[in-house]
């Protein structure tokens, strides 16, 4: 599996309603320090519909200033439709953060 793909799989079980790092899927996957590297992943995303990248946040929990799907307000209003709280740009990760792996 290449590294995308492995990001890929992280990121589809994310669910509904939650967040996680990109920190988190790189330590998950086994590449630690590879943040920004899970960041051009998702930034080449080949299916947003299937691999739900906007439930992706930095780990202070803001939003991606260059959404690639749309911009900052798509993800914004992507997260909302799932029931979480966006304000100005961020998110509360204590009470979204998806802790599963």
């Amino acid at each position: 599996m290449t590294f995308d793909e492995a990001v890929y799989e992280f990121v589809k079980r994310v669910p509904r309603g939650k967040v996680v790092t990109y920190g988190m899927i790189a330590r998950a996957i086994g590449h630690p320090r590879a943040s920004r590297q899970v960041g051009r992943a998702l930034h080449r995303n080949p299916t947003p519909v299937v691999i739900p990248c906007h439930r992706v946040v930095n780990r202070e929990g803001r939003l991606a200033p260059a959404f690639a799907f749309g911009g900052m307000d798509v993800q914004a209003r992507l997260l909302r439709e799932e029931g979480v709280e966006v304000v100005c740009g961020h998110v509360d990760l204590k009470s979204t953060l998806w802790e599963g792996n």
